[in-house]
């Protein structure tokens, strides 16, 4: 699998967003936190500029007081990924829609606002996907209560 240069990704990105955007990376990814109010632009220059061409997965964490949207790209052609992360406050989780920039983030967005109540602006149907309608709640919060339980 082909590598990232992270520095001069880094660089280039610094120039561009300034604290707004930082990159690291561990022994399992290349990490780039973005501000949740820059993720869409960010994300239309990593398609366009950058080459990822593929939102392969998106997925939240909750971390309780806040939660952390959890995107995973690839540049199929050159075989490299990158993780992109951005954090909204449990008070305001709402976040702007990436299906502009990948249409096969209708679907995925769809499963986080069900299973954990996130909301995505200028989503087209942001609806439920996997539970009724009817059902209360998003069972995958920290807080979430099974029926029955006090």
């Amino acid at each position: 699998m082909n590598t990232i240069d992270l520095d001069k990704l880094g660089k280039e990105l610094q120039e561009q967003y300034g604290e707004a955007v930082r990159v690291s990376s561990d022994s399992f990814a290349n990490v780039l936190q973005v501000q949740p109010s820059h993720l869409v632009q960010l994300m239309k220059a990593l398609r366009e500029q950058y080459g990822f061409n593929h939102l392969a997965n998106l997925t939240a964490v909750d971390y309780r007081e806040e939660f952390q949207l959890v995107y995973h790209l690839s540049s199929i052609p050159d075989c490299k990924t990158l993780t992109v992360k951005t954090r909204v406050s449990r008070a305001a989780a709402r976040v702007d829609s990436v299906f502009s920039v990948w249409p096969t983030a209708d679907w995925q967005e769809r499963e986080v606002y069900d299973l954990m109540g996130i909301e995505f602006n200028h989503h087209p149907n942001l609806i439920r996907v996997l539970l009724p309608d009817n059902f209360e709640g998003h069972p995958l919060r920290k807080d979430f209560r099974m029926g029955g339980e006090k």
